[in-house]
C-alpha cells in the first residue's frame, strides 16, 4: 500500500504513454509554431521537430542512466542542489547536439541555431510543468474512477 500522498507507481506502458504524449502534444505545437516564425515549410520543420524530439528522448533515457551510475559511484544525494546540476548538464547536452543539427537543417548560423534552442527551451519549461501537472491530475481521476488508491483515497481510509 502506498502511503499518504505517493500516488501507485506508475507502469513501464504508462511511463511510455507519458513520454509519447508529451513528444506527439509539443511537436503538433512546435513544428506550426516554428514553421511559421522562421516562415519555412511546415513539412521541413515538422521533420526537424522530430528529430529534436527524438534525439531529447534517447538523450534523457542516456544522460539519466549516466547520472545514476555517477551517484552510486559517487554517492551523492538528489538534493537541490544535485537536481540543479542534473538540470544543467542535460540541457547542455542537449544544446552540444542540436544546435549543430538546427544549423545544418535550416542552413543558418550556430549563434541563429543556439537562439532557437534557447527560444524552445523557455517553451519547454512552462510545458513540461504543465504537461505533467495535467498528467498528473488525469491520471488522478483515472485511477479514482477505476477505484485504484490514490493520495486522497489512501489517507481517507487511515
Amino acid at each position: 500500500m502506498n502511503p499518504p500522498g505517493n500516488p501507485p507507481q506508475r507502469s513501464l506502458g504508462e511511463r511510455i504513454g507519458h513520454a509519447l504524449a508529451f513528444e506527439l502534444i509539443a511537436l503538433a505545437i512546435c513544428a506550426p509554431a516554428l514553421a511559421w516564425l522562421l516562415d519555412q515549410p511546415l513539412l521541413h520543420l515538422g521533420a526537424l521537430t522530430l528529430m529534436f524530439s527524438t534525439v531529447a528522448m534517447l538523450w534523457n533515457m542516456l544522460f539519466n542512466w549516466l547520472f545514476d551510475r555517477a551517484q552510486r559511484r559517487l554517492g551523492f544525494q538528489r538534493n537541490l542542489q544535485a537536481r540543479l546540476c542534473h538540470a544543467a548538464l542535460f540541457e547542455a547536452g542537449l544544446i552540444v547536439v542540436l544546435v549543430p543539427l538546427a544549423a545544418w537543417w535550416l542552413a543558418v548560423g550556430l549563434l541563429e541555431a543556439l537562439l532557437l534552442d534557447i527560444g524552445l527551451i523557455l517553451f519547454f519549461l512552462p510545458y513540461t510543468v504543465g504537461f505533467n501537472w495535467s498528467w498528473d491530475v488525469l491520471r488522478e481521476r483515472w485511477l479514482a474512477r477505476r477505484g485504484a488508491p490514490c493520495a486522497e483515497g489512501v489517507a481517507e481510509r487511515t
